[in-house]
C-alpha cells in the first residue's frame, strides 16, 4: 500500500490550493518543493537582489544551481532569459503584487471571437468564464482578496462582493483617474491579494514601498504560503519536503505509480508512489518534468506564453509621490477586447512603487545617462514627479514558442535542462504596440510634459506569469490535459499550474490558476 494518496510536485499557486483542498478532505498528501520555507529576514530587502530586479540575483529562488538553456547556452536564474518564477514554498504567491483579476468571458473563447492567425495556436478553451465563476469566487474569499466587485464593469455580476475594501487611494492613483476621466474612460480600483483590514489573526498592510518582489513585513499579503498550505498542514496529513526536486514521474499501462524526486543538498534519489499525481512546478519545469518522464505528447512544451507588458512613463508637473504602498490602485480596461484590427488587448495601470534602483533602471528616459552628475541632478529633481502606466497584453499563442529538453547541457544534479526556443506570435506585437499607445495617451491625459518608452519587440513571452505549456482541450491531438486538467490517456495524472491555460488573458494569471485548482481538487475528490 502507497503511503501518500496524492503526491503533488510544487508548492506554488496551484500546488498549494490543491494540498490543502485535499488534505482537508481526508487525503494523505505529499508535497515537493525544490525551494525552501523562508522567512521574511531570510527573503530580505536587497534592492538589487530580489525578483523585481534581479541584478545582482533573486531572492525568492531558484538558488543558481538551477539551470536552463537558451540557444544552447546555459544562463542562471537571474539572466533575462531564464524565464523565471519564484522557487519557494508558496512560489510566486510568496513575492508578487498581488493583483487578483478574474479573465473576462472573451478571454475563454479567443479563437471562436477572432480566428485563428496564420502560423499561431489560438484556441478556445473547453471550460466558459461562467465554469469557473465559482472558484474564482472560493479563491478570492479562501485567500483574502480586496477590491469593489460592483466597480468590475467589464464582468459578469460577482454573486459575492470581495471579502475586503480596496486598497487606499495615494497621490498617484488619485492622478491617473482624474485623467482617465478627462478621456471618458471608466477605472476601477485594482483588486489585490492584500489585507486592507485585519483577517484570519493577520494585520493589515502597512503601505509600506517593498511590495511587489519582497515578502510582506507584517505578512499581510495573501499566498498559499500563508493560507492553503498551513491548513494542509495543520490536518497532520500533508507532509511537506523543501530542497528537493522532482526528477521523473514513472508511467506503467496508462498509469502514473511514482515520483523520483532529489535531495538537492546530497544528490540522493528517492522514490514514493502515491494514486494520485499532481504535477504544478509552473509551466516550464512541469513541461520539463513531463519530458522527462516519457510522455509522448507532441503539444507538450509548446504555446508557452507570459505576458508582454507594454507601457509608458510620463514628467508631471508636479509631485505625484506620497509614499504610499503598494502603489498600484487604479486600472483601465476598456481595451481588452473590442479594438478594431487587433486581436485581443490588455489591462492598463499605474504601478507599484518603484524603489531608487528599480526607477533608476527602468523608469529614466534613454537620453539620460546612466551615470554621473546629470543622471544625479535628474533623479533628484523627477523622481516624485514619474508616472508610469503599463499592464499585460494577449499573448497569442505560437506552437514554436516552445519549452523542450536540452540534449547537452545537464544541471546540477545531472538533469537535462529546460530549453527555451522560438518567440511569441507576431499578433502580440502588434497588440501590444496598440496598448503601448493607449498607455501614452492616458499619460498625456494625467498632464505629462513629456512622454518617454518603446513597445516591445519579438521575442519569446514566459516569465512570472509563465502559461500554455500543457494546455486543456478536449483533443489529444492538440492539448496536454482535458477540461478536467488530468493528462490524456493517463487516468491519475493531473496537472494543477498556469501550464493549462489555452490563452493567458489580458490580466495577471494567479488567480485563475487558483480557482482552476479548487476546481482540479474537486475533480480529484469525486473521481
Amino acid at each position: 500500500m502507497a503511503k501518500y494518496d496524492v503526491i503533488i510536485i510544487g508548492a506554488g499557486a496551484g500546488g498549494g490550493v490543491v494540498a490543502g483542498i485535499l488534505a482537508e478532505a481526508g487525503r494523505r498528501v505529499l508535497l515537493l518543493e525544490r525551494g525552501r520555507s523562508e522567512s521574511f529576514r531570510e527573503i530580505g530587502r536587497d534592492h538589487l537582489r530580489n525578483q523585481r530586479l534581479s541584478q545582482y540575483g533573486v531572492n525568492a529562488g531558484p538558488e543558481p544551481r538551477h539551470v536552463r538553456s537558451v540557444g544552447g547556452q546555459a544562463i542562471r536564474p537571474n539572466h533575462w532569459g531564464y524565464q523565471n518564477n519564484a522557487a519557494i514554498v508558496g512560489g510566486g504567491t510568496r513575492v508578487y503584487g498581488g493583483q487578483a483579476w478574474r479573465f473576462m468571458p472573451t478571454d475563454f473563447k479567443m479563437a471562436s471571437t477572432y480566428g485563428v492567425p496564420d502560423s499561431s495556436s489560438l484556441a478556445d478553451w473547453p471550460i466558459t468564464h461562467e465554469e469557473l465563476a465559482p472558484f474564482y469566487a472560493k479563491a478570492e474569499h479562501e485567500l483574502g482578496v480586496a477590491g469593489d466587485a460592483s466597480a468590475m464593469w467589464h464582468l459578469p455580476t460577482y454573486a459575492a462582493d470581495y471579502p475586503m475594501p480596496p486598497t487606499l487611494l495615494n497621490k498617484q492613483g488619485a492622478t491617473v483617474r482624474k485623467g482617465a476621466a478627462a478621456l471618458g474612460w471608466r477605472t476601477l480600483p485594482v483588486p489585490l491579494a492584500v489585507n486592507t483590514i485585519p483577517r484570519d489573526g493577520r494585520p493589515a498592510c502597512i503601505h509600506c514601498q517593498h511590495c511587489v518582489g519582497f515578502a510582506c513585513p507584517v505578512d499581510a499579503k495573501n499566498g498559499t504560503q500563508n493560507t492553503l498550505i498551513p491548513r494542509a498542514l495543520m490536518t497532520g496529513r500533508c507532509d511537506l519536503l523543501t530542497e528537493v526536486m522532482a526528477e521523473k514521474i514513472t508511467i506503467r499501462d496508462g498509469r502514473a505509480t511514482s515520483v523520483t524526486y532529489i535531495q538537492l543538498a546530497t544528490g540522493e534519489r528517492i522514490t514514493e508512489s502515491a494514486d494520485i499525481i499532481v504535477a504544478a512546478g509552473g509551466a516550464v519545469e512541469t513541461a520539463r518534468l513531463l519530458l522527462l518522464s516519457g510522455l509522448e505528447n507532441d503539444n507538450i512544451g509548446r504555446n508557452l506564453q507570459g505576458h508582454y507588458y507594454p507601457g509608458a512613463a510620463g514628467l508631471l508637473p508636479e509631485s505625484i509621490w506620497d509614499g504610499i504602498g503598494p502603489g498600484v490602485t487604479t486600472a483601465m480596461t476598456e481595451f481588452n477586447h473590442g479594438n478594431e484590427g487587433i486581436i485581443g488587448g490588455g489591462m492598463l495601470a499605474d504601478d507599484f512603487i518603484p524603489l531608487p534602483a528599480s526607477f533608476w533602471k527602468g523608469y529614466t528616459p534613454s537620453y539620460i545617462p546612466r551615470w554621473g552628475q546629470k543622471a544625479k541632478d535628474w533623479m533628484r529633481e523627477n523622481h516624485q514627479r514619474v508616472l508610469k502606466i503599463m499592464g499585460p497584453v494577449q499573448d497569442i499563442p505560437s506552437p514554436n514558442a516552445r519549452v523542450s529538453v536540452d540534449p547537452d547541457i545537464r544541471d546540477a544534479w545531472g538533469v537535462p535542462v529546460a530549453r527555451f526556443t522560438g518567440t511569441t506570435h507576431p499578433e502580440t506585437v502588434r497588440t501590444s504596440a496598440f496598448m503601448h499607445e493607449k498607455a501614452k495617451e492616458w499619460i498625456r491625459a494625467c498632464g505629462a510634459t513629456e512622454i518617454w518608452g518603446d513597445p516591445p519587440g519579438l521575442g519569446l513571452s514566459g516569465g512570472q506569469h509563465q502559461a500554455g505549456t500543457c494546455r486543456m482541450g478536449d483533443d489529444p491531438r492538440t492539448s496536454v490535459v482535458d477540461r478536467d486538467c488530468r493528462v490524456h490517456d493517463i487516468e491519475n495524472l493531473y496537472v494543477g499550474d498556469g501550464s493549462i491555460h489555452v490563452t493567458n488573458g489580458g490580466f495577471n494569471p494567479f488567480l485563475t490558476i487558483m480557482a482552476l485548482a479548487y476546481r482540479t481538487a474537486e475533480n480529484i475528490i469525486n473521481r
